[in-house]
């Protein structure tokens, strides 16, 4: 789907014209803006919020703040901290995180959902769940449109009783962190995954996994985490945090950050998209505008690509010079995926701001998927991008309009869609792209760098071989 990506622009400047039958009351510090106009390096520069003067050569912005002001970091420092914060989980009563609770410990506590500071209590959930949104102290508002929550059963929230601090432990039983100051409260998962996935739909990958058979309780509270989260399956090198971007993008001189996130091989589409960003950021007068390509490491349904296929093909696509490793930061967004459309999509944005973002690209249909029952797509694909357009709390985000790219089958490469020719035009959808990689068949030459097709072939080659022997084992008596 992203091969056929289209683009918005957001304009902090002009109104949105919204029909008389639909008028939401938003707070005086909200307002909808066009998805339309091209910032001018004015614009851009007064999106950022610190410099709304006409930007002039060699005049540097500084990176986006982030939401609430700063950057929630979770992690007790090393030393007596810590190793006091080890001792006192080893005697608290334990909640055993699964896979994706673990994930979004990691997301949490690194700062992605700045100024979130542990698993929601009932009303940020609410907020959540009703305006995709959390108000904060001072009036100002922040976009969060997945709940970020943790579930806990019957037993579990009799063993907890009045107690105000919890451990939390991973599957090893080692402990992660301390939740205190907590909450627990009514986990209706029907009013939420009908509200996150516009839909209650049997065979929504995230609801299988982790809400059709989680407690019926919810546990928020404030997130102490004794040391930074690793998955030693050799990627940790590119789990850079929020703080770890942002020095890296200073270290650049970034004055501009542009992020593309996907959860697919990278074929030449793409990396046209991201290319031809750069040029008109270029254009726009900014001087050193970095990529930050940041493919989603959390959990994924089962017939995307896994992580590890996904991040080596990457590193062939720089190897191979289709993107410019100088003004390309690649790094793993731990985020879990939910398949959510375009309540997902804002979440995707919003944490991006955090990372230092100021610039992001959208898709067709992101963070969609197939309708699980029926045969076509879960959501209209063009409503991320209109949601994205008007998202309460997203407004100092800016995201640059262009055309559907597909592969020209006359100059043997992906390209713009020229409607003057559509005949001339051949649009590989994912499905295409992974039924070619299965049978061991070559895309035309151009859709994807040869050492980056390879990495997929050798994917599917070895899931071919893990299925067979699974397939070949004896079966007992």
């Amino acid at each position: 789907m992203a091969s056929m990506a289209t683009f918005i622009v957001r304009s902090p400047s002009t109104p949105h014209p919204i029909p008389n039958t639909f008028k939401p009351q938003l707070p005086s510090r909200l307002r909808l803006v066009s998805p339309l106009r091209l910032p001018s390096a004015a614009t851009a520069g007064a999106v950022q919020g610190r410099n709304p003067t006409p930007r002039r050569p060699g005049v540097s912005c500084s990176l986006i703040e982030p939401d609430g002001g700063r950057l929630v970091d979770l992690v007790a420092p090393e030393g007596r901290a810590r190793e006091a914060l080890r001792r006192e989980a080893a005697g608290c009563p334990q909640i055993k995180l699964s896979r994706i609770d673990l994930e979004w410990v990691h997301v949490l506590s690194e700062g992605w959902a700045s100024p979130l500071g542990g698993f929601m209590r009932e009303a940020e959930f609410l907020q959540t769940l009703h305006f995709n949104c959390l108000r904060l102290g001072d009036g100002s508002v922040v976009n969060m449109s997945v709940p970020i929550v943790l579930a806990i059963d019957d037993a579990q929230k009799r063993a907890i009783g009045d107690l105000r601090r919890v451990a939390l432990v991973d599957a090893q039983d080692k402990p992660v962190a301390i939740l205190s100051n907590i909450e627990i409260y009514k986990h209706n998962k029907e009013e939420r995954i009908a509200r996150t996935w516009g839909t209650t739909a049997p065979g929504l990958p995230y609801v299988e996994e982790a809400i059709t058979k989680a407690g019926n309780w919810l546990i928020g509270g404030d997130l102490e985490v004794i040391e930074r989260i690793k998955y030693n399956d050799g990627l940790d090198q590119y789990r850079l945090s929020p703080v770890e971007l942002r020095e890296e993008f200073s270290r650049r001189n970034a004055d501009a950050v542009f992020a593309f996130q996907l959860r697919n091989p990278v074929h030449n589409g793409h990396a046209l998209l991201m290319t031809d960003t750069r040029r008109r950021l270029l254009e726009m007068g900014y001087k050193n505008p970095v990529l930050l390509l940041h493919p989603l490491g959390g959990f994924t349904k089962a017939d995307d690509v896994p992580l590890y296929w996904r991040m080596k093909q990457h590193e062939k696509v720089l190897e191979d010079g289709v993107l410019n490793p100088e003004t390309t930061v690649v790094a793993i967004f731990p985020s879990p995926m939910h398949y959510a459309g375009p309540t997902e999509v804002q979440w995707h944005a919003k944490s991006r701001i955090n990372a230092g973002a100021n610039f992001y690209i959208v898709g067709r249909d992101p963070a969609g998927m197939s309708h699980p029952i029926e045969k076509r797509d879960l959501y209209d694909a063009d409503h991320g991008k209109k949601v994205l357009s008007m998202a309460p709390g997203l407004e100092r985000l800016n995201i640059l309009p262009f055309k559907v790219a597909a592969y020209d089958t006359k100059q043997k490469k992906m390209a713009f869609f020229d409607p003057s020719r559509p005949q001339d035009f051949l649009f590989i959808s994912g499905t295409k792209m992974r039924t070619l990689a299965k049978n061991r068949e070559n895309p035309p030459d151009g859709f994807m760098c040869p050492g980056g097709w390879k990495v997929l072939v050798e994917y599917y080659d070895s899931k071919e071989t893990q299925e067979g022997n699974k397939f070949r084992e004896a079966v007992p008596a």
